[in-house]
């Protein structure tokens, strides 16, 4: 029996990562001119873009039923984008973060950064499948993995939102640890989180929110990333009644 430790160690190195990157980012924030802040944000902007294309390519793998993956991914993200506009969980984000940067004296984009930071760093393969692992057989070399990413990604972060990102490690905390927490439960239903159409779907549609976060990032628009929260709870009913079909 694997204990709590071994089952939820790659997200608190996770967290340990962002606070490190966060803190470097703060340091180097000062000292670096603001067209070097604008240039690291769009390299990371770039690569949150080509993480969300990889991510939802995963679309193209799923086998259930006779309805494309693709037009699973949005029928789920029409749906639940209108159930996160009719719960207004972007106000209700930003009235968190906002509560959030007034007990630290947050300021600037800090409650953008909290956003962003969560959404990026809780949403996709690496988060899902690594926390089952974790949870299952004690491995977090994939969570690991993941935490270097997150790092270096929240000083590129820090240095245009701020403080804000460093507050991000509670998201990861609360949503890697409940998937690693309850991975031995969720085992049972999947046999192999690689390959299951659930899996897929959910890192699929991640990917297109991701790729939402990237936009923003680039200043090209301002997609309301965290509307769309609720097709991550759709994609597994979605999958179950497509495999009805």
């Amino acid at each position: 029996m694997l204990s709590l430790w071994a089952k939820t160690s790659g997200t608190w190195i996770n967290v340990a990562t962002i606070l490190l990157g966060t803190t470097l980012g703060l340091m180097l924030r000062s000292r670096l001119p603001k067209p070097m802040q604008q240039i690291i944000t769009q390299a990371v902007g770039l690569m949150t873009l080509v993480i969300g294309v990889s991510m939802a390519s995963n679309l193209s793998d799923i086998d259930a039923g006779p309805i494309d993956g693709i037009i699973l991914a949005l029928l789920v993200m029409a749906a639940g984008g209108m159930l996160g506009e009719w719960w207004q969980i972007e106000k209700r984000l930003t009235v968190l973060g906002d509560w959030l940067k007034a007990r630290v004296r947050g300021g600037g984009r800090f409650t953008e950064g909290f956003v962003a930071a969560s959404l990026l760093f809780c949403i996709g393969p690496m988060a899902i499948v690594g926390s089952l692992n974790n949870g299952l057989s004690g491995d977090n070399a994939l969570l690991t993995l993941k935490s270097t990413m997150d790092g270096l990604a929240a000083i590129a972060l820090t240095g245009t939102y701020g403080v804000g990102v460093g507050f991000s490690a509670l998201s990861v905390l609360g949503v890697q640890g409940a998937l690693s927490v309850l991975a031995s439960l969720l085992g049972a239903i999947l046999t192999d989180p690689t390959t299951s159409p659930q899996v897929l779907l959910l890192t699929g549609t991640g990917g297109l929110m991701i790729l939402g976060i990237g936009l923003n990032l680039l200043e090209i628009g301002q997609v309301r990333v965290a509307s769309f929260l609720p097709a991550l709870l759709l994609c597994p009913v979605a999958i179950a009644l497509a495999q009805r079909l």
